[in-house]
This record gives C-alpha cells, sequence and structure tokens, in this order.
C-alpha cells in the first residue's frame, strides 16, 4: 500500500499525544472532585466497568482514529478490478479495385468512413488494430484503446496492388496473438534466445473460443493471390477467432482504369460468406455504410481481472467512521457518558 499524501502520516503522532492529554485532563479532574467532594465521590463518579467492557469503547475509538490519519494520506492499493475486455482487428482490402466507384464515393472511402463511425462507438475497454492487406498483409496499426490514433492509421490507407485475402487474415491473427503475449514477450535484443523452431499446429477448438478477439475484414472479396482464403479462414476458426466480413461493392460491377488498363471488378459475395460463415461470424453488405456499426453488438467481449492502482481513502474513510460511532455508542451504553 502506498499513500498520495505521505506527509499527512505525522498526524499519527496526534494520537498518543491526545491520548496522554486526555489521561492528565482525567486524572486532574479526578483530584478536582476528590478535593471538593471526598474520595469516595470522586471514585463513583469515575468508575469504570472492570475487564474488557473498561476497554472496548476506548479501543474503538483509538482504531477509528488511526483509520482517520491513513484516510487523511490518501491510501492506495493495486487492486484486481473486473472489466470487460476485447480486440477487434479491422482488416482492410487496400488492393487496387478498391478505387472503383460502385460504392460511393468508391470502396476505399466508404469503408473508411465505415470504419471510422464504428471507431468512435467503441467504449475505451476495446482496443482496436489496422491491418491492410493487397498482396500482402502488414499491420499499419497495433491494438489500441486511443481512438485517434486508429483513425489516424485508417486515414492513411490507399489503394495499391493486389488483392491476398488469405494474408489479410493471417496478419490479423499473427496481431492477435502478438497484442495477447505483451510487449516482452518476444526477446528481440538478446543473443542467448533460442534458436526458432517449427510453428506447431494449433489445436481446433470450437468457434468463437477466442471470443474477446474478433477480425473484421472489409473487402470485395476477389481474391487473385495466394493463400487460399479459406485455407486461412479455417485457421482462424481453429483458434477461435470469428471473422466478420463486410462486402465492399456492387453485384453488378464495375470497370476500374488502373494503369491506363480498363479491369472489370465486382463484388465476390460468396467468398466473403463462406470466409463468415467458416468461423462462426457473419457478413455484412455495406452499400450503407451504417450497418458496419451494428457488428457490435456480435462482438464477445471477455470479462478480466485486470490490476489497478487504485485511491482507497473511502475504504478508510468509511471504516474510521462506523470505528468512532462504535466506540462512542458502546462508551455510553457501558459507560454512561462519551469516551
Amino acid at each position: 500500500m502506498s499513500f498520495i499524501w505521505p506527509p499527512m502520516l505525522l498526524t499519527l503522532l496526534l494520537i498518543p499525544i491526545g491520548l496522554l492529554l486526555y489521561r492528565f485532563l482525567d486524572s486532574r479532574r479526578r483530584r478536582r472532585l476528590a478535593a471538593y467532594g471526598g474520595s469516595g465521590l470522586a471514585q463513583a463518579v469515575t468508575r469504570r466497568p472492570g475487564g474488557l467492557r473498561g476497554r472496548v469503547p476506548a479501543v474503538l475509538v483509538l482504531c477509528g482514529l488511526v483509520a482517520m490519519s491513513l484516510a487523511l494520506a490518501r491510501p492506495q492499493a493495486v487492486v484486481s478490478l473486473p472489466r470487460q475486455e476485447g480486440t477487434v482487428i479491422l482488416a482492410f482490402d487496400v488492393s487496387a479495385s478498391m478505387a472503383a466507384t460502385d460504392l460511393q464515393p468508391t470502396r476505399m472511402a466508404a469503408a473508411k468512413a465505415a470504419a471510422k463511425d464504428f471507431v468512435a462507438r467503441q467504449p475505451a475497454s476495446i482496443d482496436v488494430g489496422v491491418v491492410a492487406f493487397s498482396d500482402s498483409g502488414v499491420s499499419v496499426q497495433q491494438p489500441t484503446n486511443d481512438q485517434a490514433t486508429v483513425v489516424s492509421a485508417i486515414d492513411r490507407l490507399t489503394p495499391e496492388r493486389g488483392t491476398s485475402v488469405g494474408e489479410g487474415i493471417l496478419a490479423s491473427l499473427k496481431v492477435i496473438a502478438v497484442a495477447e503475449a505483451g510487449p516482452y514477450a518476444n526477446n528481440y535484443y538478446s543473443n542467448a534466445s533460442p534458436a526458432p523452431t517449427a510453428t506447431p499446429t494449433p489445436t481446433p477448438v470450437p468457434a468463437g473460443t477466442h471470443a474477446p478477439a474478433v477480425i473484421i475484414l472489409l473487402s470485395d472479396g476477389e481474391n487473385n493471390e495466394s493463400p487460399d482464403p479459406m485455407t486461412a479462414a479455417q485457421t482462424a476458426a481453429d483458434q477461435g477467432v470469428r471473422i466478420y466480413t463486410v462486402g465492399l461493392g456492387s453485384a453488378a460491377g464495375t470497370t476500374v482504369d488502373l494503369n491506363g488498363f480498363q479491369v472489370f471488378t465486382q463484388l465476390d459475395q460468396a467468398t466473403l460468406q463462406q470466409i463468415s460463415q467458416v468461423t462462426g461470424g457473419a457478413y455484412y453488405g455495406a452499400t450503407d455504410t451504417q450497418q458496419l456499426v451494428s457488428i457490435y453488438n456480435n462482438i464477445d467481449t471477455g470479462l478480466v481481472l485486470q490490476p489497478q492502482l487504485t485511491e482507497i481513502t473511502s475504504l478508510f474513510a468509511g471504516a474510521s467512521l462506523l470505528l468512532l460511532i462504535a466506540g462512542a455508542l458502546t462508551s455510553l451504553y457501558w459507560l454512561g457518558r462519551l469516551p
């Protein structure tokens, strides 16, 4: 336990001083009573019941004063507080087809707007990370509850090359693993680290077992790079991570100008639906950017006990008040006067 105002602990010194003063005044009162009314009267007025009853009120008051002094110093202690936590990875398709205008103003712009609206609605207990993928997966922002940082990462996204939905899923899983392992899970700067070994195959678990972490995949679903997106989705399912897919674009499709070449692109809704189905997630069409907000209602969070340095002044203040009241009541009942 520590104290925010440790100098206030000096008030504890006033307690023995006050005790000595009380004894001095009580002794002087007895002498005066003895002088005016005789020793018999003094003993009758100042007598106390023997044994435990004579000591309990004083002990209660003394403990109450100690608790009050500790409360004045504002004590704080590490307390394990329950809180709901979760991790959401926004996996953005940043392939060249995301510049298509069949979703106004473009698929990319609509995805950004929906994602930023989603981020703004999240509580502080939800960490949001950003992964961008085209022909490879890249972590743009590690999970954080700093919404301004996440929004800045989203704003930096621009359409690039081909599309590898599988790489986007695998990159998102790596980000989740790193975030949950903590910043010191890997000793990158030590030459004493053991040689890398083959990554073990995870034991399959029921879909959604890894409830506090989910992936929101924003893509048109068109895949032209390895690995197979369904294989990557199965990897996520084996780890119990749900994937919610958001289809960007229209089934009718449109033509995009890519470096002077006219390329037809359309929403591959079937692939995105299969990915969400395999992992126990859900598919959403993004014809209305507000639809993404409803995904939060389907995200499970985990109840964890998080140690936090918490001020516990109220506990000591409450204990002090109860002890002082108890001391006063017992003194009135047993001694017929306040202590």
